[in-house]
C-alpha cells in the first residue's frame, strides 16, 4: 500500500513539472513573437554644438602699487563690493637702512649746494650791477641756481616717501593707500599682511595686489571641437548649464570664434567667447564650470523618429513596418534634420504610423 502511495505521488510531482515547463516555453514562445514597435509622434529636434568652459568676468585686472614696501593694511576682501576711489590697501615704505640714510645725505649736500649758490648769486648781482660781469655770467649763475633747486626738491620728495610713504608733487598726490582703480567686486588677494611688494616700473611688472572686476558683465569662454567650428556664426543662441546651478535657466548669444585653434587633450579645438544675458533671478560667480549648446538649427512640430530605427542602405533610409500577417516589410522614407537620437521623417510616413524595432541580433558561438 505504501509502495503503491509512492508511485502515485511521483507520478503526480512529475505531471505538476510537465505542466509548468508546458506554460513557460508557450509564454516564451509568446514573447519571442512579440515585436517592439515606436509610434511616429511630433516632436522637436535642435542641432547644437558644445562648448566647454568657464564663466568669466568680460574684463578683469590687476592692482598693483607703484611703491616698494610691505602691506601693513588690507581694506577689502575678496569678495567685497568698492568704488572707484576706494581705499582697498595699504603699503608701508620699508627701505634699508642704507637706502635711507643715502636718502637723507643726498639732502643735506643739495642744501649744502644751494646754500652756496646764493651766496654766489648775491655777490654776481652786486658785480653785475656794477659792471664788473656781463649780463650772460650772471644768467648762467642764475641757471646753476635753479637747476640746484630743483634737485633739492627732488631728493626732499624722495626722502618723504621713504619716510612716510606720502608725497605731493604739482598736482599730483603719492600715496601708500592703493585705491580701486574701477567700480566692481575684489575676487582674489595675493598678499596679506607683511608681504613686501615690488612696485609697478617701466622696467618691472610688479607685484600683483588683488584682482577685480565688474561682475554685471559675464562672459563664457570655452572651446569648441574643430568639426563643429565650421557650421557656427556669430549670434547665434546659446543655452548654458552651469554645474554648479543645475536648476538655472542662463542662455546667451554667441559673440566671438577665434580664428586659431589650438591643441587640448589630443584634440583640435577653437576657444569661443559667449555673451551671457541678464538673468536677475541667478547669482553667477566667476570660474563657474559651465557647459554652452550652441544651437545651429531647431526645428519645432516635425514628425520624429529614434534614429536607431533607421536603417541606411546605399545613402537611403528604411524602416519596417507590420505587414499585417505578423510579419516586417520594409518602406523607404525621407530624413531630415537628425540630433544623433531621433530624425525628423519628411516622406513615407504619418503622425501615429506604427514602425518596427529592428530585429536583436543573435550571437552564433561556434
Amino acid at each position: 500500500m505504501k509502495r503503491k502511495k509512492l508511485v502515485f505521488g511521483s507520478l503526480g510531482i512529475i505531471i505538476v513539472a510537465l505542466i509548468v515547463i508546458m506554460i513557460m516555453a508557450k509564454t516564451s514562445s509568446s514573447d519571442q513573437n512579440t515585436e517592439r514597435t515606436v509610434t511616429v509622434e511630433k516632436g522637436t529636434i535642435v542641432e547644437k554644438a558644445l562648448a566647454v568652459g568657464t564663466i568669466q568676468p568680460q574684463n578683469e585686472i590687476q592692482v598693483k602699487s607703484k611703491i616698494s614696501g610691505v602691506v601693513s593694511k588690507i581694506y577689502a576682501e575678496p569678495g567685497t563690493f568698492v568704488r572707484q576711489g576706494d581705499p582697498i590697501i595699504e603699503i608701508q615704505p620699508d627701505p634699508t637702512p642704507l637706502e635711507l640714510a643715502e636718502a637723507k645725505r643726498n639732502v643735506e649736500l643739495a642744501e649744502v649746494e644751494m646754500e652756496n649758490l646764493a651766496r654766489d648769486m648775491e655777490r654776481n648781482r652786486q658785480l653785475r650791477d656794477r659792471g664788473l660781469i656781463s649780463e650772460r655770467e650772471f644768467e648762467e649763475l642764475q641757471k646753476r641756481y635753479n637747476d640746484a633747486t630743483i634737485r633739492l626738491q627732488m631728493r626732499s620728495e624722495h626722502l618723504q616717501l621713504l619716510e612716510s610713504g606720502r608725497v605731493t608733487i604739482g598736482d599730483t598726490k603719492i600715496e601708500s593707500q592703493i585705491k580701486a582703480p574701477i567700480t566692481g567686486f575684489i575676487l582674489e588677494k595675493m598678499v596679506d599682511i607683511g608681504d613686501p611688494v615690488v612696485p609697478l616700473t617701466s622696467f618691472q611688472a610688479g607685484t600683483a595686489l588683488m584682482t577685480m572686476a565688474a561682475m554685471d558683465n559675464l562672459i563664457f569662454k570655452g572651446n569648441v571641437d574643430e568639426i563643429d567650428v565650421g557650421k557656427l556664426e556669430e549670434g547665434m543662441p546659446v543655452e548654458i548649464k552651469v554645474g554648479a546651478l543645475p536648476d538655472a535657466e542662463v542662455k546667451g548669444t554667441l559673440s566671438l570664434i577665434s580664428l586659431k585653434a589650438h591643441r587640448q587633450d589630443n584634440a583640435t579645438v577653437f576657444p569661443v567667447e559667449i555673451a551671457i544675458d541678464d538673468n536677475p533671478t541667478v547669482t553667477l560667480r566667476a570660474g563657474y564650470s559651465a557647459n554652452a549648446d550652441v544651437i545651429i538649427t531647431r526645428k519645432e512640430d516635425i514628425l520624429v523618429i529614434p534614429e536607431r530605427v533607421v536603417t541606411f542602405k546605399n545613402g537611403e533610409m528604411f524602416i519596417d513596418i507590420p505587414d499585417g500577417t505578423g510579419g516586417r516589410r520594409q518602406v523607404q522614407i525621407k530624413t531630415g534634420l537628425s540630433d544623433a537620437i531621433n530624425i525628423e521623417v519628411k516622406e513615407g510616413l504619418s503622425e501615429g504610423d506604427i514602425v518596427l524595432e529592428k530585429p536583436p541580433q543573435r550571437l552564433t558561438v561556434r
